[in-house]
């Protein structure tokens, strides 16, 4: 298992790097008229352009993106060196000593708002009839990128970080620190992943019939029930939990830095129609 945490660094520092060059293009663009973007590049007016969709340089800043990677690897590298331990303890030994029988069904109730397979496959529904009443395949974009970025991202980090839950269903002997358990996937929170990035995706297609406090209540009432259940129900530690608050924010901002109604979808689809924009705002 240990060669996942390798393939698991490679891919952070690729990700790293991709964040490094994006940000800055960006400045380069910000600071530069077009001709002068273009001058330098050998790829043609259609090159640099396709380079401009791809690492979307006309968007908000990466500050905010770049702290929550700076904050998700810190609490990664932290728990590696057996910071941060303590407090996960601490908190599960109070959760266990203080959840009665009602709280713990409410709990198990707003747990639910957590599962990815049902999420994925709503919003793909909505997604599909979006796009039929707009005649564009664009709203379905987002959901098949949604469920291939959260995947290989959270998968990849559990099966290289590998960390037993609190409940240490095969008895390690510290399911607290990392690397602990390589049968077990606790860390990060998959439930915080999925449910920020797929709630975002859903306010996104509802941004037709929802007000905007209803889509912003959307995207951020599940995800707290979500971060108070699972530590509360001892699903995750503490630390699972932040960490998946983060890698989710994360993963969400950069789906919606992409410009779904204007990337290139081929001549067919154009030709047919079906290339039309089809999503009201992403922003």
């Amino acid at each position: 298992m240990r060669a996942w945490g390798i393939v698991t660094g490679v891919a952070v520092g690729l990700f790293i790097s991709w964040l490094v060059v994006a940000f800055t293009l960006r400045s380069v663009a910000r600071r530069a008229d077009a001709p002068a973007l273009r001058w330098p590049w050998s790829g043609g007016r259609d090159g640099v352009e396709s380079l401009r969709r791809a690492l979307p340089l006309q968007t908000r800043s990466w500050w905010v993106d770049t702290a929550l990677l700076a904050g998700f690897v810190g609490v990664t590298v932290a728990l590696a060196n057996g910071y941060l331990v303590r407090l996960d303890l601490q908190v599960y030994q109070w959760c266990e000593a203080h959840r009665p029988v009602a709280l713990y069904w409410l709990a198990r109730a707003g747990n639910l708002l957590g599962q990815g397979t049902p999420l994925a496959v709503l919003a793909l529904g909505l997604a599909v009839v979006v796009g039929w009443q707009r005649r564009s395949v664009r709203p379905v974009l987002p959901v098949l990128a949604a469920e291939l970025l959260t995947g290989v991202t959270v998968l990849g980090l559990k099966l290289g970080l590998y960390r037993a839950p609190p409940r240490n269903q095969n008895g390690v002997a510290h399911p607290e620190q990392l690397f602990s358990d390589p049968g077990s996937q606790s860390y990060p929170s998959g439930h915080l992943v999925v449910a920020i990035v797929w709630y975002g995706i859903l306010a996104l297609l509802l941004v037709d019939v929802l007000p905007l406090r209803g889509r912003s209540a959307l995207r951020l009432v599940p995800p707290a029930v979500l971060f108070c259940t699972t530590v509360y129900l001892s699903f995750h530690w503490l630390t699972d939990t932040v960490a998946g608050l983060l890698l989710g924010m994360l993963l969400y901002r950069l789906l919606m830095r992409v410009p779904w109604d204007s990337l290139p979808l081929g001549r067919r689809l154009t030709a047919t129609g079906w290339a039309r924009p089809g999503l009201s705002d992403h922003r």
